[in-house]
């Protein structure tokens, strides 16, 4: 008796420089979801690997029967949030998994913990490590957290379901917005977390481009889905409204009680810190301004050389 789910299901994952872990996963991944559905996807986004990963892809789709194998090879570096936008936008599945790197760290039977988390009413659905967090990951998140005006409360993940729901409600969206997680948690849907167990010690490793890549992005999240910049702003104009005041009484004093000194510290001080707050404002402005304009007028979102589909 044939007991598989009728629902298809697409699974988006990241690969960039994954040749040491991505033939376990993707082995594991084809199995699992051969085991439980009757027709699923497999869209793997090469990001510019520059190593072996184009070719195990290749080779694994040997392996599979009921599931389809598809590669989209990425023009040049884009970064996990465009390039995974690139495997979704092409994912025809009423479910969609997002797996932004190929770890197995978790037991492939929390594929379908996750899955059948969704008939509980939840539209997303997170898989999140039980484990410290990175150190700047976790400085990321408390702030974001804190800041953004979302129930949600984010961590790191490991992948994550979406309903179909989810995906025509972002289809209309701008596809330039740089953090899909902060999309996903506004629309309005409800979104769950499963935590599970780590196992193995394998950590994904960064290189220098996705280092600086990911760093970007944070910077660009906090600024654009939190209130940071209007805090920080708000901040430095009333320290500035402080220290004037300040000397505005330090002033009416030593008038009042004796002989104006003229003091090149008092100036100084008086000049130094409020226009480093002036410049501080700026700095944020500016760097609002580029991020709209970006988001705006960039017409390309992405660009890839070509989808090579490997199974029928």
């Amino acid at each position: 008796m044939n007991n598989k789910e009728k629902n298809f299901i697409s699974a988006v994952v990241y690969v960039h420089n994954s040749e040491k872990t991505l033939n376990q996963f993707l082995g594991k991944l084809i199995d699992m979801l051969e085991a439980n559905f009757e027709h699923s996807e497999i869209i793997c986004v090469d990001d510019d690997s520059c190593d072996e990963s184009r070719e195990i892809i290749k080779n694994l789709s040997n392996r599979t029967s009921t599931t389809s194998l598809s590669i989209i090879t990425m023009s040049f570096f884009h970064g996990l949030e465009l390039a995974m936008n690139a495997g979704v936008d092409l994912a025809i599945g009423d479910f969609v998994f997002e797996f932004d790197y190929a770890i197995l760290d978790f037991d492939p039977q929390e594929i379908m913990n996750v899955y059948f988390h969704t008939f509980q009413g939840y539209d997303i659905v997170s898989a999140i490590p039980d484990k410290k967090e990175r150190f700047f990951s976790r400085i990321f998140y408390k702030i974001f957290n804190k800041y953004a005006n979302y129930s949600y409360q984010m961590h790191t993940e490991s992948f994550r379901i979406l309903s179909r729901r989810v995906i025509n409600r972002i289809a209309s969206m701008n596809k330039t917005v740089p953090y899909r997680k902060a999309i996903y948690a506004s629309q309005g849907l409800k979104i769950d977390q499963i935590k599970y167990k780590p196992i193995g010690s394998f950590e994904y490793s960064y290189d220098k481009q996705e280092l600086l890549y990911r760093s970007s992005v944070a910077v660009d999240s906090l600024i654009i889905f939190t209130e940071v910049g209007y805090r920080f702003s708000l901040f430095m104009t009333l320290l500035m409204m402080g220290i004037m005041a300040l000397m505005i009484i330090y002033t009416a004093i030593v008038y009042a009680t004796m002989n104006p000194i003229a003091g090149w510290t008092t100036t100084i001080l008086f000049l130094s810190i409020p226009f480093f707050g002036i410049f501080a404002i700026f700095t944020i402005v500016i760097k609002y301004l580029q991020i709209i304009v970006d988001l705006v007028f960039r017409k390309k979102h992405y660009s890839f050389e070509g989808i090579e589909k490997l199974t029928r």
